[in-house]
């Protein structure tokens, strides 16, 4: 009887597999050199399209983001108007739930602080006017929020696809009362909300007309962090974000801690439309959010979702867009070139995290036994 022949059984030349306690500072040592790897490549491709000197573009991003005080006020406003957005997304992705849709949360809660300006500025002391804006901004956002998270809850529709689509509602909706609100009637342009009265407008604090929004902004960053990290609503979010049959398991009432989240996400992106209206553009237009509802999903996720990180995350960020502009403008190269050197530094951030959660282990062929 013959025996059956033997073969060799190939396994992969390598697989990934998942790491276990990576110490903090190694991360930051990957994250480190992959901005360095970063800067080396953008070099490249600054000489390659531009013949222009990559360090002087460089020294002309870094000029562009802190060159001048304005400029520094100017980069901790926008880092705290993303960071308010990111706070808002943070909870429903820790959930799971995929809120695509704090564009359009941001949006609804910018239009009712417009529509209380207009409405109520001539109408309404100080004193009641801006409580009644705050309560009407964190209404709207909260409730463009639930909406989705009770059809979710109920129903189980697609929350990505529901969210994205609410996007597209709330711009309309601006679009149309910015044109009933045109100044001239039907102009399609607000202009500066109340610029003689400044009704419904942040004061200044130290002569700095955005300072109030960075301290709010920084109190809600301290809050979200105690929310998330050490209530027991943080708890049932964390647990749901794991496994949703866990929690009905331990007594967690699934569908209420969603709608719960979604209120909480929903009213922080309107409180960040607030903020734009009455502390920053004093207007409304449907270009308001400026894409910080996109934005500020990559600012959660390279944070993990920990509102302390998305400090620098949200930084680093708008230190690149800030740069990215002056580039474009000392230079005299369009808007897109600038953009490739931000898309470039922030695609190989993203791909530092996958050597920091991942390793790539090599194996050879091995012999198997007998077939």
């Amino acid at each position: 009887m013959m025996k059956p022949a033997e073969r060799h059984i190939h396994e992969p030349l390598f697989h990934i597999a998942k790491r276990e306690g990576m110490p903090w500072w190694t991360a930051w040592l990957i994250r480190i050199a992959s901005v360095a790897a970063a800067l080396v490549v953008c070099a490249v491709v600054t000489v390659l399209l531009t013949g222009e000197n990559p360090i002087s573009v460089y020294i002309t991003m870094i000029d562009g983001a802190i060159g001048t005080e304005r400029r520094i006020w100017s980069l901790m406003q926008g880092v705290a108007m993303l960071l308010c957005v990111s706070l808002g997304v943070t909870p429903a992705f820790k959930m799971r739930f995929w809120n695509i849709g704090a564009e359009g949360q941001v949006l609804v809660g910018g239009m009712a602080t417009a529509a209380c300006m207009i409405l109520l500025g001539d109408k309404l002391p100080t004193l009641l006017l801006m409580p009644v804006i705050i309560i009407a901004s964190i209404a709207a956002g909260a409730i463009w929020g639930v909406i989705p998270a009770f059809f979710k809850a109920k129903w189980g529709t697609n929350e990505t696809l529901f969210t994205l689509m609410m996007n597209y509602i709330a711009i309309q909706l601006v679009s149309y009362f910015t044109l009933q609100w045109s100044v001239p009637k039907g102009s399609g342009q607000i202009g500066v909300i109340n610029s003689a009265s400044h009704a419904g407008w942040f004061p200044s604090i130290g002569g700095h007309d955005y300072l109030l929004n960075i301290i709010i902004v920084a109190a809600l960053t301290a809050v979200m962090y105690i929310y998330l990290k050490y209530s027991k609503h943080g708890y049932e979010i964390s647990v749901v974000g794991e496994s949703e049959n866990t929690a009905r398991y331990i007594g967690i009432n699934v569908k209420k801690v969603i709608i719960r989240t979604m209120l909480v996400s929903g009213a922080i992106c309107g409180l960040a439309g607030l903020l734009l209206v009455s502390g920053t553009d004093h207007t409304i237009t449907r270009d308001t959010a400026a894409g910080r509802g996109f934005t500020a999903i990559m600012v959660s996720w390279l944070a993990k979702f920990d509102p302390l990180f998305m400090v620098l995350t949200s930084l680093l960020i708008v230190f690149l867009q800030k740069g990215a502009i002056e580039i474009s403008t000392i230079f005299g190269l369009n808007a897109s070139f600038s953009e490739i050197i931000t898309g470039i530094i922030i695609f190989f951030i993203i791909g530092s995290e996958f050597f920091i959660n991942y390793t790539i282990k090599f194996r050879g062929a091995e012999k198997g036994g007998k077939a």
